[in-house]
């Protein structure tokens, strides 16, 4: 029986899933697992070429793309395994990660989420953790992206194992009675902040979210969003209008919808994209996106 299931959600990733899959195949060698594969009806062949090359690998197709989460939630539900590992299909192991990840997990029973280090292809430093999604974060988060020290110094950063609000999803070490217990990604987010809400939801319920540095693989990265990136990008505010009604307060979303109506105006008025046009229409959407009390945080306070 498999300690650790193995999970990828496929949307027409010919270019970067069969690498993906030699790399599992090629250095997973000592702890019992298994690989699903869910195809999101995927038009580019890629379900064909892993059914061809992968016969070991339990590929679910799916009749329509019901997005990331849906797709990590219907894997999950076929796994067998003690531990998920979510995967992108983007990613590449270079080595054996599921020693130390199977270790951690049983020798601290708060642990139930994990997130190893994430690095370029050129070996690279990338950013394996978020801070609590709030506007207090957004501008930590900012603050991240413009930081100007050295690698050397956000290296050392980053090179202790620690608790962290949000690991990206990117790859996600869950425990599976976790992942059940809380049913799931909330498939409501069709791509973009699901991992931040499992994170959330898991901390709220008293488990611990870890960031293992001693662990590595490679993320591409930005695949997904090269092929559609407009569509991605109107995904992308989506989904934080849900997550912000769903775990903030009122004065945070208002904040929120300010910030975005600005930056979202500046931006038409600079470059007339339609795109940008189709975002400001979402964000001033309050019949299908209205202020509402946080689900969770259950604070309205204005």
């Amino acid at each position: 029986m498999a300690t650790v299931s193995i999970i990828l959600v496929n949307y027409n990733g010919s270019q970067v899933v069969i690498d993906c899959l030699d790399s599992l195949q090629n250095t997973l060698q000592t702890i019992a697992h298994e690989v699903i594969v869910v195809d999101n009806a995927s038009t580019d062949g890629s379900a064909d070429l892993i059914e061809t090359l992968f016969p070991a690998v339990q590929l679910v197709r799916q009749s329509q793309n019901c997005g990331f989460g849906s797709g990590n939630n219907r894997g999950a539900s076929l796994a067998n395994g003690e531990f998920l590992l979510l995967l992108n299909t983007d990613t590449l192991l270079t080595f054996d990660i599921l020693p130390y990840l199977v270790d951690l997990m049983r020798q601290d029973p708060t642990i139930g989420i994990i997130g190893p280090q994430l690095l370029n292809p050129d070996g690279g430093l990338q950013r394996s953790t978020a801070p609590e999604i709030s506007i207090w974060g957004e501008c930590q988060a900012l603050k991240q992206q413009l930081d100007d020290r050295s690698r050397h110094q956000i290296s050392q950063e980053f090179a202790k194992m620690q608790d962290v609000d949000i690991v990206v999803g990117a790859a996600l070490f869950i425990r599976k009675g976790l992942f059940e217990a809380l049913a799931g990604f909330d498939e409501t987010f069709f791509m973009y902040f699901e991992e931040s809400d499992l994170c959330r939801r898991a901390q709220t319920k008293g488990w611990k979210v870890v960031y293992a540095p001693s662990v590595a693989l490679i993320h591409l990265g930005g695949y997904s969003v090269s092929k559609t990136p407009d569509k991605l990008r109107l995904d992308y505010r989506r989904s934080q209008l849900y997550y912000y009604q769903k775990h903030r307060p009122i004065w945070e979303q208002v904040t929120l919808r300010i910030y975005l109506v600005m930056k979202f105006v500046c931006s038409f008025l600079c470059s007339f994209k339609s795109a940008n046009l189709e975002i400001l229409r979402l964000i001033l959407d309050f019949k299908h996106y209205p202020l509402q009390r946080s689900k969770i945080s259950g604070d309205d306070s204005f």
